[in-house]
């Protein structure tokens, strides 16, 4: 079977393709990079918040168009969308001719060629994958090393989509990150819901800190990035081993989502904003030139003007070199769903001030930027990304002249608008 697929969604979805797909190759199937190569389209969807629902329906009736043409033979549907909606799923799509869960993936190769609906209950443990491939550029890679939430925000749907925290044994993530720096893998992003947690359900207690001191034990590793922290979980010890250590990237990747209490509060974090501007103020002086990117919901119900002015004198405080704005989406399921919304419109405008906000912060953060050296990482060979920016997700630099694809080198910024910025390379440190 020829197969092409679409990953929709976040990094941890994406990890997910690639174990699925690593399983049909060792199976005998090929990857092939257009659908009208394909006997089979196979969509790997999103069901976190509204607007991912609506982006994999559009993929998934997409496909279904060109089956009815004759282009394709067979569509399958898998992720967090058949995870949350089940068989409702295939009551929506009676021409899709597999839907599977995505515990069901942990044996695509026993089901693809197969008709209907498949929906398997996530296992306690996670899922350790026999085989293991890549759809990212070589040089940089994700490693999930957990899966679930245990927490429960009022808004979010991932602990009834991706069930409760699960963690990797520490020996199988240090034994993926070594054969991915074999492969030629220079930047490793650890992902999980909730990183800072990772190994609490295993171990007892968190162990991130002592899973990266044996992360940097791998020969040849080049860097490592952190994402999704947790505010009350990003320990001082954390903090002073990424300060201590070049092969870590100082960048913290730590979704906030509002700083104003009330807000907080009824959003059910863990955490007020006394706590967050500790753990705030904590990182920046443990690791002067730590790039923070973060997110914040704007319009979730019960929001008030001053809280909303809380959170623009927030962002504005505390200058964020990435960060992204969403509108709250009411989700049925969530606790928040029953809440008094905010209108429309309210939510609109506030996200668009929000934005211009940070608009300000980042032409303030680029007068800065101007004649400062930085690492930075080739994702071409004449563009790329600083140590502040995240694969897929954070901004970009273009390059003077060209470097390595794939290396790893300190440059000079030369100019700087918006998110975008020229670097003038200076020296190759990892190629």
């Amino acid at each position: 079977m020829k197969f092409y697929l679409i990953s929709l969604g976040c990094p941890k979805n994406l990890t997910n393709s690639e174990e699925f797909s690593a399983r049909l190759l060792a199976n005998g199937h090929e990857l092939v990079f257009s659908p009208e190569e394909a006997d089979t389209v196979i969509i790997n969807t999103c069901g976190f918040i509204s607007s991912a629902v609506k982006e994999g329906t559009s993929e998934i009736r997409r496909a279904l168009e060109l089956k009815k043409e004759g282009k394709i033979k067979r569509v399958a549907v898998t992720g967090c969308m058949v995870d949350r909606y089940k068989e409702k799923m295939a009551k929506d799509f009676p021409e899709a001719d597999l839907v599977f869960s995505i515990a069901a993936q942990e044996h695509v190769e026993d089901i693809i060629g197969q008709n209907g609906l498949f929906l398997e209950s996530l296992a306690n443990a996670l899922y350790i994958p026999e085989y293991k491939m890549s759809l990212t550029a070589t040089h940089t890679a994700y490693l999930k090393i957990a899966d679930g939430c245990n927490y429960r925000c009022a808004y979010c749907t991932i602990p009834f989509i991706r069930g409760a925290y699960r963690s990797k044994p520490m020996e199988q993530v240090v034994q993926e990150a070594r054969l991915m720096t074999q492969n030629g893998v220079k930047e490793i992003s650890l992902i999980a819901q909730d990183t800072t947690s990772y190994g609490i359900d295993l171990y007892k207690k968190p162990q991130l800190t002592e899973l990266l001191k044996k992360l940097l034990k791998i020969r040849g590793l080049g860097r490592l990035r952190i994402m999704y922290a947790y505010p009350n979980m990003v320990t001082r010890e954390l903090a002073q081993l990424i300060a201590g250590e070049e092969k870590i990237f100082h960048y913290v990747d730590i979704p906030l989502q509002h700083i104003a209490d009330p807000v907080l509060k009824n959003m059910k974090r863990q955490c007020d904003g006394k706590k967050v501007r500790a753990t705030l103020d904590m990182l920046k002086k443990e690791i002067p030139d730590v790039s923070l990117r973060t997110n914040f919901i704007v319009g979730f119900p019960e929001e008030t003007e001053q809280d909303f002015e809380e959170l623009k004198d927030f962002v504005r405080e505390y200058e964020f070199d990435n960060m992204g704005v969403f509108e709250y989406f009411r989700e049925k399921g969530t606790a928040a769903y029953e809440m008094k919304q905010i209108p429309a419109s309210i939510k609109h405008r506030r996200a668009r001030e929000l934005e211009e906000v940070q608009s300000r912060v980042i032409d303030k953060i680029n007068k800065n930027l101007i004649g400062s050296e930085l690492e930075a990482v080739a994702d071409g060979a004449d563009f790329g990304r600083t140590y502040k920016d995240a694969p897929d997700i954070d901004g970009r630099v273009t390059f003077t002249k060209p470097v390595t694809p794939g290396s790893i080198f300190k440059g000079r910024i030369v100019a700087a608008e918006g998110y975008d910025r020229v670097l003038e390379p200076l020296k190759t440190i990892k190629k």
